[in-house]
């Protein structure tokens, strides 16, 4: 409950999608959406389909109008999409939401059993599907019973997807179900607090949990991330977001891009080195943000290949930790890096690595100090470290604890699952162990579940990681813990090597050797011709857990 006063004389106008929508359409109208679709014969793409803010505004109203009449959505249906990003992926979006519906994009990179749990879970009733992901789609929806209807983007007839589809689902050609329509949608005024999109957070184990955004909270974080010291981006630049939609909103640039008035390129299908190098280097893109392993293979293949990017400005990266060697070859590329930290559950921002004062005047190693933390949470996410009885620990740099968070763009429940997931003073358990120093910068050292606790002790995974692949090569590192009979766990460090190079167990942990303290030192290492990932980009430990699960140190005897 909140005491009262008395009342402001300010206008009550709701924070909703639709004021984003409406300011794009008439503010920015004429900045542009690039979508390049990757499936060219003479180059790496087709030549790309450019659409503006307006467009996309007038597209959105005739896809409302499309699903009221034709779909019959007249609630709070979910209407789920299946592809990848583009400008369609935004009319949906935008037309979903701003009607009163809710957007519920699935991550195709899932494997299928997770995606039909979804669908079956959130009740979609209608799913918009890329041409090129409708044979994917079609085994996924053997199972479920709630999706009445398949929109296919393009112009292809309906009728050749149709048998790809289990029977009783209608199938639409999308240019076809919003030619004609009004492009103009008398947009509901919606209680700002109204569900606009349901994403699933997908961790490392159990299934999919659901996160139901309001367009409150995702109006909210669309400011938060327009901040300089957040996205960084301005009416000026241009965005690449690598980061698909399905993963929390393209970090919610799918949102603070057309309030800001960024203009947008949406890069399809191939995110390959060579791929993401064109789109950067075509499109003259200032700002982008993604995964590591998308960084890795730009790097590589701009190293192999002498070439540069001169109008790359600034590189967020998130979903894993960055590489301290991958941040410098960046800056020494003369581009920016920010590395950023957050969760579906977060909308996703909860932390970037700015460079403010007493820092930002630092250079060399003290740089890539700071510049690898997490960084400090912007306006609007509260943050602590408790211990795990929920005391609160200091902001000292060096006291490992439980991260939490509060604001008003973080989940308090998941859809659907009667659980209680604040503590008492309504924070949300993170589930990564970090540090906080006193200037408010967060330093993730682990999951709670894969810190290493060796004789009472924590090790963190995460930097021992880290410091691996800074050797020459290593492409990929990994850190697990296995059992040890005196010391309960002890690190054993998994590397994939880069093509072409060779090392030894020796040479490694030579290469670590006086960098870490001497107990942190890993008991063993073991090659592996590849590190597996989840479906966000993130190590999936749990299959190195079985992989090596009757593995033992050779000093483990002694």
């Amino acid at each position: 409950s909140y005491s009262r006063s008395m009342l402001s004389t300010m206008m009550d106008i709701p924070l909703s999608l639709t004021r984003i929508l409406e300011y794009g359409a008439s503010v920015h109208g004429s900045t542009t959406v690039t979508t390049w679709h990757g499936e060219g014969t003479g180059s790496e793409f087709d030549p790309a389909e450019e659409v503006t803010f307006r467009d996309i505004a007038a597209r959105a109203a005739a896809f409302a109008h499309a699903i009221h009449d034709d779909l019959g959505i007249t609630g709070d249906e979910r209407v789920g999409s299946f592809m990848w990003n583009c400008a369609e992926h935004l009319e949906v979006m935008f037309g979903t939401a701003c009607k009163g519906a809710i957007f519920a994009p699935l991550n195709k990179q899932l494997m299928n059993d997770q995606i039909r749990h979804i669908i079956n879970h959130a009740e979609i009733s209608a799913i918009v599907c890329d041409p090129r992901l409708a044979q994917q789609l079609g085994k996924v929806l053997v199972g479920t019973d709630s999706v009445k209807s398949v929109i296919i983007t393009g112009a292809q007839p309906a009728q050749q997807f149709a048998h790809l589809f289990p029977r009783g689902i209608e199938v639409y050609s999308y240019e076809a179900l919003i030619d004609g329509r009004s492009t103009v949608y008398d947009w509901p005024e919606l209680d700002e607090r109204t569900a606009a999109a349901l994403c699933y957070s997908t961790g490392t184990t159990g299934a999919p949990k659901g996160v139901l955004y309001s367009h409150r909270s995702n109006v909210l974080h669309a400011l938060m991330a327009n901040s300089k010291d957040a996205l960084g981006t301005s009416a000026s630049d241009t965005m690449l977001p690598v980061v698909p939609l399905f993963h929390a909103n393209s970090w919610g640039i799918a949102f603070s891009a057309p309030s800001m008035g960024t203009k947008l390129v949406m890069p399809g299908p191939k995110l390959d080195g060579a791929s993401v190098y064109e789109l950067l280097s075509t499109e003259k893109v200032t700002h982008t943000a993604g995964v590591p392993t998308v960084w890795l293979m730009l790097l590589q293949y701009m190293a192999a290949n002498n070439v540069k990017l001169p109008d790359l400005q600034m590189v967020v990266c998130g979903g894993s930790a960055m590489p301290r060697s991958m941040i410098k070859a960046f800056l020494d590329m003369g581009t920016q890096v920010r590395h950023a930290w957050g969760m579906t559950e977060m909308s996703p921002l909860g932390t970037l690595a700015t460079l403010k004062p007493p820092f930002s005047e630092r250079t060399g190693e003290e740089r890539l100090d700071i510049l690898q933390t997490q960084g400090y949470p912007p306006f609007g996410v509260e943050m602590k470290i408790t211990d795990d009885a929920g005391k609160e620990l200091p902001w000292d740099g060096k006291t490992f604890g439980r991260l939490k968070v509060s604001g008003p763009a973080i989940a308090k429940a998941y859809f659907r699952v009667d659980a209680n997931i604040l503590d008492d003073a309504g924070f949300f358990d993170t589930g990564d162990v970090s540090t906080m120093d006193e200037h408010g910068y967060m330093r993730i050292t682990d999951r709670s579940k894969d810190v290493i606790k060796s004789g009472g002790e924590w090790i963190s995974s995460i930097d021992l990681e880290n410091l691996a692949v800074g050797h020459p090569a290593v492409a990929e590192a990994a850190v697990i813990g296995v059992h040890h009979p005196k010391w309960d766990e002890r690190p054993l460090l998994i590397v994939q090597l880069k093509q072409g190079e060779s090392a030894t167990r020796e040479d490694i942990l030579k290469y670590m050797d006086g960098k870490i303290a001497k107990w942190w030192m890993p008991d063993d290492v073991a090659f592996v011709d590849g590190i597996p990932h989840t479906a966000t980009g993130k190590i999936l430990k749990t299959a190195l857990r079985d992989q090596f699960k009757d593995y033992t140190f050779p000093t483990a005897a002694a």
